[in-house]
């Protein structure tokens, strides 16, 4: 694996949109880092040091950003993914969390082998924000025995104040807002 310069400025690769999707929000678009090969690599492998750092034997991610930022960090350490997907999306059976949205409630899923008794899970997302999803996503893991060694972000935005949702688990983000 080629090693690439860590001192990326990852800010560098994040589209700010204006009034999206609503007016008055500041959308932090990840497509330009995902378009450059080296950037997206370096942001993996950001990311890969720190799970190895945790102890990590497994990355779980919620749909469908979450698939983009796991999945090639779970590649690169030679782990396994589980997804938490919505409704209607695991074929097998499956255990479910129900957590708060801006406007109402939302609902996770995770199939019930996705993890083992005791294995430890990095959950990685795309984004911090208000900790909703990230929090759903740790109570499926431990649903499952699973033991949550840290969580792992390309961004925060702080203002937000996701943390408070998830204090208690150790994270790591690539950039602040």
């Amino acid at each position: 694996m080629e090693k690439f310069k860590m001192d990326i400025d990852f800010k560098k690769y994040v589209a700010d949109v204006p009034d999206f999707p609503e007016p008055g929000v500041l959308f932090r678009d990840i497509s330009p880092l995902m378009l450059d090969g080296k950037a997206y690599a370096a942001a993996t492998d950001k990311i890969v040091e720190y799970a190895k750092s945790r102890g990590a034997e497994m990355i779980a991610g919620p749909e469908a950003r979450g698939f983009i930022v796991g999945c090639p960090v779970a590649y690169r350490l030679g782990t396994g993914f589980a997804p938490a997907r919505k409704k209607g999306k695991l074929p097998r059976e499956t255990v479910s969390v129900t957590y708060d949205l801006e406007y109402g409630q939302g609902s996770l899923y995770m199939q019930k082998d996705s993890i083992k008794p005791g294995q430890k899970v990095l959950v990685v997302d795309d984004l911090m924000a208000i900790g909703g999803t990230l929090a759903a996503t740790i109570d499926l893991v431990e649903k499952l025995g699973g033991e949550v060694v840290g969580t792992a972000f390309l961004i925060e935005l702080k203002d937000l104040h996701g943390r408070d949702k998830i204090k208690g688990y150790d994270m790591f983000t690539l950039m602040q807002y």
